[in-house]
């Protein structure tokens, strides 16, 4: 069985809430009343907020991860035409002195 998501389980509650509120003279005599019924609301209020903060995050993530991979990109860039050039015009026994632990 998979898992729901959290958009369907709080559709899911939401369908449950106005079913409580429907039939609440039923289900009062188990404590499923209007008390209930506002709390599990407040509890669906509350879990759509954090899933929005959510989202809003993960796109955040998603737009700095960008920003870092290419950020990367041109380090390594960069990093290398120096390494190139180092591994020119350095001897090699000074090679550890710019990071360099490789042999010819």
């Amino acid at each position: 069985m998979a898992t729901k998501t959290y958009a369907q389980t709080i559709s899911d509650a939401t369908v449950m809430v106005k079913g409580i509120r429907d039939n609440q003279e039923v289900l009062a005599k188990r404590q499923i009343d209007t008390v209930f019924a506002d709390s599990l609301q407040a509890d669906i209020d509350t879990a759509v907020t954090l899933n929005n903060e959510q989202e809003s995050l993960k796109a955040k993530l998603k737009e700095k991860t960008e920003q870092l991979d290419a950020m990367m990109a041109s380090l390594i860039k960069k990093a290398g035409g120096a390494r190139k050039i180092i591994k020119v015009d350095m001897p090699q026994s000074s090679w550890r002195e710019f990071g360099i632990n490789d042999r010819r």
